[in-house]
């Protein structure tokens, strides 16, 4: 279970949960998190996993992990395992692991049950035919009852048992709820409880020919794992009804409630399991741990903290209103965690070399720098200094504006934890490109020396030649480069992938302390941003690295 000490917000879901229990309607609480295991979970999904357990873990309830393992042409043991992953990497450790293909045999009987008492049919209309039959909704006008709907009972009983037993095609048979053709409610137009699907399951391999759709196996697996509150995004809060209808027309083993909340939305990105399908199948993204990707997977690989994510979804609250939330707001809470906990280090990501021509050849200075600049307890790490270094090229200019403090010809800034160093010559290409900068150090003015004091107005970063480690480094951004890449409903998503979603850094100097980390350890690199070493680091001699996230929020000040 999470051990978060931070207090959760008060909100609706909370209310309920409360009055049920001081009531006396409830003894204790129980929760579930049921995720399909067809994909990878993301950022939407964390906030109902934070939620779920959250109400558990605070009024001393469970929380079953459950997998609607329902369709076996989607489902797979690889994204059960990827999920389970996600579940305990933001912190929470379920009760109970059930699937429901664990109630498959209850389901069936049940269904029979409705049968028996009139209340479900075998239908042979085709799918295209039952979208037709139940009509326009939308304007009140009722659809029309399917000719098999008064089909005898004991045909049905017979039909049914037959389609379990795999004696005809998919798509022959369907079994319905038989509840109201003029319902209002287009969920309660005798909706599909069962679709034969002649597919193996990875769980119970051919036992069977038939698979019950969501809305049927939902509130029963509720029900039979004695789930006092039923946790839902909004676009559930149109099934309530039928949810509420099966288990009242059965002999119920519990008895669940459903409550609807605001699922999480991020801008700049899709949060459709579909379509981030899409993004893996055809190659735009290298897969569901993608950086890019709003998969938990993603955003941890990315160097996403389970305590920022957790933190970020405390904070947005649970409501009843569907809303779109900034990116740049979740990019600020792992800003924010990171700058509390991320070691800092110095990487050169486009360098040029400087030689300080008075500094002896051949001898290597260890600098004593601190690891976090607030944090002493962290320590210090050792930083060489030798004659050649290498410094950003942006940070120095020969003509450089009025108020440029970094380096100049003629001009002095401070190496970071180190001297003073003045530019006394400037080596350039045949191009006129800068090859070398030589600067001469004022070896009284090391940093934490009497000599330190006198001040210049700039401080760059640099890191030693003969130290440095070379480094690929990949600079993720958002993946879209439009708020809503949706947009209207025949708009192509694809259209508007940012180019520079991902630039590579293929040569970029880091200092040694970064290499001597392992992969998913973070870092701030001073004046970039947070990075985080990737799996796919083979070697500390040559480690991939990651940017998490910038050190400040530019697209907020573009579109201002």
């Amino acid at each position: 279970m999470n051990n978060d000490p931070t207090p959760t917000a008060t909100n609706f879901i909370r209310n309920i949960v409360i009055n049920d229990l001081e009531s006396g309607k409830h003894q204790s609480i129980k929760t579930r998190f049921p995720p399909e295991p067809n994909g990878h979970l993301h950022i939407g999904h964390a906030k109902s996993i934070c939620l779920n357990f959250g109400i558990a873990d605070e009024f001393g309830g469970t929380t079953n992990l459950r997998f609607d393992d329902t369709n076996p042409l989607k489902e797979n043991e690889d994204f059960m395992n990827a999920i389970m992953e996600d579940v305990r990497w933001l912190g929470f450790e379920w009760d109970n692991l059930y699937h429901a293909s664990d109630y498959f045999e209850q389901l069936y009987q049940y269904a029979v049950h409705l049968v028996k008492t009139g209340k479900a049919y075998v239908e042979e209309l085709s799918a295209e035919e039952i979208l037709e039959y139940r009509g326009d909704w939308m304007n009140n006008e009722p659809g029309r009852e399917s000719p098999w709907r008064d089909r005898p009972v004991e045909e049905s009983l017979d039909l049914f048992e037959r389609m379990k037993a795999g004696e005809f095609e998919d798509g022959k048979y369907v079994l319905r709820a038989r509840i109201d053709m003029a319902s209002p409610d287009r969920f309660m137009r005798d909706p599909v409880m069962y679709r034969i699907r002649n597919a193996s399951h990875h769980r119970t391999g051919d036992e069977w020919h038939i698979y019950p759709m969501y809305d049927w196996a939902h509130g029963i697996s509720d029900a039979i794992e004695g789930i006092t509150h039923s946790l839902c995004t909004l676009e559930f809060e149109e099934h309530r009804p039928l949810y509420d209808w099966f288990l009242e027309n059965i002999p119920s083993p519990g008895n669940p409630r459903q409550i609807e909340f605001a699922r999480g939305n991020l801008d700049f990105t899709v949060m459709s399991k579909r379509r981030l399908r899409e993004l893996v199948e055809e190659g735009i993204v290298s897969d569901w741990d993608d950086p890019r990707m709003p998969t938990i997977a993603g955003l941890r690989r990315r160097g996403y903290t389970p305590e920022s994510i957790r933190a970020f979804w405390d904070d947005m609250g649970v409501s009843k209103s569907n809303s779109i939330i900034s990116m740049g707001v979740l990019e600020n809470y792992v800003r924010n965690d990171l700058n509390e906990r991320a070691p800092r280090a110095m990487a050169v990501l486009d360098p040029v070399k400087v030689i300080l021509t008075n500094y002896p050849e051949g001898e290597t200075e260890w600098l004593e720098a601190p690891r976090h600049p607030q944090k002493p307890e962290m320590g210090n790490r050792r930083v060489p200094l030798s004659r050649d270094i290498w410094i950003e090229r942006d940070d120095f200019m020969e003509d450089p504006p009025r108020k440029f403090f970094r380096l100049r010809p003629d001009g002095e800034v401070r190496l970071r934890n180190a001297y003073i160093i003045k530019c006394t010559k400037v080596v350039k290409d045949a191009d006129g490109e800068v090859t070398e900068i030589h600067c001469e150090y004022d070896p009284e003015s090391r940093s934490g020396m009497p000599g330190a004091a006198r001040k210049v107005k700039g401080t760059i970063h640099w890191v030693s030649v003969e130290h440095g480690i070379e480094a690929e480094v990949r600079m993720y951004d958002r993946l879209f480069n439009v708020a809503n890449p949706l947009g209207e409903k025949d708009r192509d998503y694809r259209e508007f992938i940012n180019p520079h979603s991902l630039d590579m850094v293929p040569a970029a100097i880091i200092e040694p302390s970064v290499a001597e980390g392992k992969p998913g350890d973070f870092f701030q690199f001073e004046r970039s941003g947070y990075f985080t070493i990737d799996p796919d680091s083979e070697s500390r001699d040559r480690p991939v690295i990651n940017r998490t996230v910038s050190l400040r929020d530019s697209w907020a000040k573009m579109n201002k």
